[in-house]
C-alpha cells in the first residue's frame, strides 16, 4: 500500500508496481482519523499489516532564529506526529495477529549529527532514533521490531532544492555546495541512492528474529562512522 498526501503521486508509484499488488491511498500523516483509516483499509485489503515504512517528511531551510513556530511545529508534525500515528495504528493490527512484524522509521544522516540551516529538521530526527527504541522494547514480546535508516543525501526533489538555496544563503557555487557540503565527508563523493535505502528496508523488513531491533543504520558513503 502506498499511502501518501498526494494520492496522484501514490497511484504512480502503485502502478510501477508491475505485477504486484500495488494500491494507492490517500493519507495525510498528522490526521489521526486519516492513518487510522487508512491502516484499517491497509489490513483488510492485504490481510494484515506485517511492514510499516515511515517517510513522510519535508525539509525548509532558515536560520534557528528566523524559524516560525508555525513552521517548526509543521517539522514536528509530519516527521514525528506522522511516525508516532502510523507506528500506533499498525502495532494495534501486528499485535492482534500475533505474527511480528517490522517497523521502519526513515530518519537521516542528521539523526547522528547537524548542520547549519536545519535545526527542526535535525531535532526530529533525532526524535525517530528514540520512538524506535520505544518500540522495539516494547514490541519485542510480540515479535516486532523497530529500527532507523539514516540515508545521506539521496538525489532526490528534497535535496535539488536545497542546492540553490544553500548556494544562496551560503554565498558560494551550487558545485561547491555538492562538493564541499553535500558530499564534503564521505569518503568517495558519491551520492547514496535509493537503491541503496531500499536494499537497507529489505533487509529490516525480512529479519526474522529481535536480534536485530532497535538500531539505526547510517547509509551515507561513509559521511557519519559509528
Amino acid at each position: 500500500m502506498i499511502a501518501d498526501i498526494d494520492l496522484e503521486k501514490a497511484q504512480t508509484v502503485a502502478a510501477e508496481l508491475q505485477g504486484q499488488r500495488g494500491q494507492a491511498l490517500k493519507m495525510d500523516v498528522t490526521d489521526e482519523a486519516q492513518v487510522n483509516a487508512g491502516v484499517t483499509e491497509t489490513a483488510q485489503r492485504f490481510g494484515g499489516v506485517d511492514v510499516l515504512v515511515s517517510n513522510a517528511g519535508f525539509q525548509k531551510l532558515n536560520r534557528l532564529e528566523d524559524v516560525t513556530l508555525s513552521d517548526w511545529k509543521q517539522m514536528m508534525a509530519v516527521h514525528l506526529d506522522g511516525a508516532f500515528l502510523t507506528t500506533r495504528a499498525c502495532l494495534k493490527d501486528m499485535y492482534r495477529r500475533g505474527t511480528g512484524g517490522s517497523i521502519i522509521y526513515m530518519g537521516s544522516t542528521h539523526s547522528k549529527l547537524a548542520s547549519p540551516l536545519k535545526a527542526p529538521y535535525t531535532t526530529a530526527k533525532h526524535g525517530l532514533i528514540g520512538l524506535c527504541k520505544a518500540v522495539a522494547k516494547e514490541g519485542a514480546q510480540f515479535g516486532v521490531r523497530a529500527n532507523v535508516i539514516c540515508p545521506g543525501f539521496v538525489l532526490t526533489p528534497l535535496v535539488q532544492a536545497q542546492i540553490p538555496q544553500l548556494a544562496k544563503t551560503m554565498g558560494i557555487s551550487e558545485d561547491e555546495v555538492v562538493k564541499n557540503v553535500m558530499l564534503k565527508d564521505t569518503v568517495d563523493g558519491e551520492f547514496t541512492t535509493t537503491q541503496d535505502v531500499a536494499q537497507v528496508a529489505v533487509l529490516f523488513s525480512t529479519f526474522e528474529t529481535n536480534a536485530l531491533t532497535g538500531q539505526s543504520l547510517v547509509v551515507g558513503h561513509g559521511w557519519f562512522m559509528e
